[in-house]
């Protein structure tokens, strides 16, 4: 089965978002909604990573010639 796309799981995110603000679900569909939410918060945060781990950054060496080298990525244990 093909992974989520990006989007799809923000969209999907910002929908159960919605209905959990709401307030109306009963508190086993609540979970249940709540459950599938962080699922798609981890795969959101999972697609960031990886794109922004595919970002290269151009720089200057020391002939002042213009290179790529990749994007330096904060790991999640440094943010703190």
């Amino acid at each position: 089965m093909a992974e989520m796309k990006l989007e799809k799981a923000m969209k999907r995110l910002e929908d159960i978002v919605e209905e959990l603000e709401k307030g109306e679900l009963d508190i086993d569909k609540s979970l249940e909604i709540f459950e599938e939410g962080i699922k798609m918060s981890r795969l959101c945060s999972k697609k960031l990573n990886e794109a922004e781990a595919k970002i290269e950054k151009l720089t200057k060496n020391q002939k002042g010639e213009l290179i790529t080298e990749l994007f330096p990525v904060e790991k999640e244990d440094d943010a703190e």
